[in-house]
């Protein structure tokens, strides 16, 4: 399967804002302190587009959303982002579109901080292992307070 990745659109913020809440339920994370609880999910074409914020997804060939992530600023942290809200559907796991997602977020992240920062659960043993191909190392306390508390596995990677 070929996707292309391209920045989000305003028509698709439902599309990823389901996406997400799918795999926070298959996750067993569709409770507070999660990005099931964040009053922004539906609204990405708003919150990611500004010059070191933006949102990305991926489409198969017919035009389907399989995956997302974002670059947003880390509040309170000067040189910092924060990977956000990379999920994919289990359909695309395994099929290279995590890694053009990835790289996509790293490259444009890169241009503009010199970390990156990203908060996730521990039961998303795949995910961390994906993180840690990527030069991702895992720190013990979260850089700052963020509205998802019940993540509980940090990673930090230097860009530079």
């Amino acid at each position: 399967m070929v996707y292309k990745i391209r920045e989000i659109e305003k028509k698709d913020n439902k599309e990823i804002e389901n996406l997400i809440r799918t795999c926070l339920i298959e996750f067993e994370a569709n409770h507070e302190g999660t990005a099931w609880s964040d009053p922004n999910l539906g609204k990405f074409s708003l919150i990611y587009n500004t010059e070191g914020d933006k949102y990305w997804v991926a489409a198969d060939e017919r035009g389907k959303i399989v995956g997302g992530v974002g670059i947003g600023s880390l509040c309170c942290t000067e040189g910092i982002c924060e990977l956000q809200k990379m999920y994919c559907l289990p359909e695309a796991r395994g099929t290279g579109a995590s890694h053009k997602l990835m790289d996509t977020a790293l490259d444009f992240a890169s241009k503009y901080y010199e970390k990156c920062y990203l908060e996730t659960l521990e039961n998303m043993k795949a995910a961390q292992k994906f993180y840690e191909k990527y030069g991702f190392e895992r720190i013990d306390k979260p850089l700052v307070k963020t509205e998802h508390f019940a993540c509980n596995v940090r990673y930090i990677k230097n860009l530079k």
